[in-house]
């Protein structure tokens, strides 16, 4: 501590020279310029580059050398005569991944909102073991997605382990990963797994910041432990809630990883999700569509844009009524 307090001191002066000869606004610029340099070139540009790919056509990978096709991408990926029947849609896959990926974040976002919710309250709870318990349901957290699903992969594969358990019981082995019904089970299964722990914290978070007086005068009106939970644990809770809601919605919307290394999108496109589509799209096959393959990131882009923005909203809206309250 006293080394930095000396190494500032020692800035000082320059700091008060640079504000004399620039000015205040012009030196935070400058503190500011290499960070949006960064930015520019590893953020601002790619979404530039991605766009005219949107709006151009070919397989030639140099952006100028492409020819301008204007909004003919976007026309493809939703040209469809009954959007219930995708067999009429010009590119059925996509729909099929859209159609994936909105089940998939709806069972999913729901079933790890509430049971990060439920964990959290118990592990807010004096209970034996309590820091144990919080670090076995947020160690998947620190494990990377592939080695989450290279697991679950060795686990439920044809010859992994709970088929050999069922064949010890003598019972039928399962095809979990190559049945659709199955396979799809298994991706939210996963993810939930992989990721709960995450959101458990948030919430755990959260609830360690209501103050305890509420509970104690709660306690003295002899509230029932669900009048508590819904007349102060969750309406105090709600910013963490809209927070965990958003972020999960947004991860699962761009799942890729687990899924990918589980099931590879199958079987056939059962577990084919949006992110994959565009990998698929614009790398994996024979021909490189990158013009579909951006327009359809692109579409995915706005659609977590208008996720985030709710997100701020909901916040918004949520401290604007505990003001008033």
């Amino acid at each position: 501590m006293q080394f930095l307090s000396f190494f500032f001191n020692l800035l000082e002066p320059l700091f008060k020279l640079g504000q004399r000869w620039l000015g205040t606004s012009r030196l935070g610029w400058l503190f500011v310029g290499p960070n949006l340099l960064v930015f520019g070139l590893f953020t601002f540009l790619p979404i530039l580059i991605n766009l005219v790919y949107a709006t151009t056509g070919g397989v030639n990978l140099m952006p100028m050398q492409r020819p301008y096709t204007g909004a003919e991408n976007f026309q493809i990926l939703f040209e469809c005569r009954d959007y219930f029947d995708l067999v009429t849609c010009r590119k059925d896959v996509f729909w099929r991944a859209m159609f994936n990926t909105l089940k998939f974040s709806l069972l999913q976002v729901g079933l790890m909102v509430l049971f990060s919710l439920i964990t959290a309250l118990v592990l807010n709870r004096k209970i034996m073991g309590r820091g144990f318990w919080r670090g076995v349901f947020f160690y998947p957290v620190l494990l990377s997605p592939v080695v989450v699903a290279l697991i679950w992969k060795w686990l439920l594969q044809s010859q992994g382990v709970f088929n050999a358990g069922l064949v010890a019981l003598d019972m039928p082995p399962v095809e979990w990963l190559t049945d659709g019904g199955w396979a799809f089970f298994w991706t939210v299964f996963v993810s939930i797994w992989a990721h709960m722990g995450f959101y458990t914290l948030i919430l755990l978070a959260g609830l360690q910041a209501i103050p305890g007086d509420l509970y104690e005068a709660a306690q003295m009106d002899r509230a029932s432990p669900m009048r508590t939970l819904t007349r102060i644990t969750l309406p105090l809770l709600m910013p963490n809630l809209i927070v965990v809601l958003v972020l999960a919605a947004i991860r699962a919307v761009q799942v890729f990883d687990e899924v990918f290394v589980l099931t590879g999108g199958g079987p056939g496109s059962a577990t084919t999700f949006i992110v994959q589509f565009i990998y698929q799209t614009g790398f994996a096959e024979q021909i490189h569509l990158y013009g579909l393959a951006a327009a359809a990131s692109l579409s995915l882009a706005v659609f977590l844009i208008v996720l985030t923005l709710a997100q701020l909203r909901l916040t918004r809206a949520s401290q604007a009524g505990q003001k008033v309250k």
